[in-house]
């Protein structure tokens, strides 16, 4: 039996969580992936999920559906329409219709509970404030709040061992994580990125995540390795 330390990485197999999950093992940690199946339209992450899990060699690797049917209003869950070619401006002026409804909360809380009947005692999640579509569970102040009420919310906590929930790539530009990634040696060619893939799984290049995927790579003198339609 394993002597270090567990963490449960969420996985959702984009470019960010890849690199949580690079950053997690070179920190010694035991991994357990978690990813959610909740209906997303670009459940192609999924595959990609699973495919960066094998590549770090994961002690575990939970997908774990969530009706669909709680998320409602999301373009990601729903029939709306993904916006695509917006400017840097529109994509950071208002919180977007591909935000997903307490999604970040409801996974975090997911993966409290795999954690503490793990016994592990530490969180990892990509999240990033600074390239992003303004989603507020992405923010500092989010992953502060939700550590404090995970220390009052379980056994470990209460009992204190402390509950930690790791979101290094939050202040960083997507240019520099993939710059990290890479020196963590993250295969980048096996995530998936894009909200509006086409049947076959090919990243669209337009709509926010897309958009920002690859400005992250053009800024960090890098290229990426997956196919886009445009």
């Amino acid at each position: 039996m394993s002597s270090r330390k567990k963490a449960v990485v969420l996985i959702s197999g984009g470019l960010d969580s890849a690199t949580i999950m690079a950053f997690a093992r070179s920190e010694g940690y035991e991994l357990h992936g978690i990813s959610f199946d909740y209906g997303q339209r670009h459940h192609f992450e999924l595959q990609a999920a699973e495919k960066v899990c094998a590549a770090n060699n994961v002690a575990s690797h939970v997908v774990f559906p969530v009706d669909t049917a709680i998320f409602r209003g999301s373009a990601l869950t729903n029939d709306i329409d993904v916006p695509h070619n917006r400017s840097d401006d529109e994509m950071s002026g208002s919180i977007p219709v591909t935000y997903v409804p307490a999604r970040n909360t409801i996974f975090l809380s997911i993966a409290l509970g795999l954690a503490e009947s793990l016994g592990a005692h530490d969180l990892f999640i990509g999240v990033n404030a600074v390239d992003y579509s303004g989603y507020p569970d992405c923010r500092p102040e989010f992953v502060a709040a939700f550590e404090a009420m995970a220390n009052l919310a379980t056994k470990a906590g209460v009992e204190g061992q402390k509950i930690k929930v790791h979101a290094p790539l939050i202040t960083m530009t997507k240019a520099q994580i993939i710059q990290r990634g890479v020196e963590l040696g993250v295969d980048y060619s096996l995530t998936h990125s894009c909200y509006d893939p086409s049947p076959d799984g090919i990243s669209c290049g337009e709509c926010d995540s897309c958009l920002l995927r690859l400005k992250g790579f053009a800024d960090a003198g890098a290229i990426d390795p997956i196919a886009y339609q445009n």
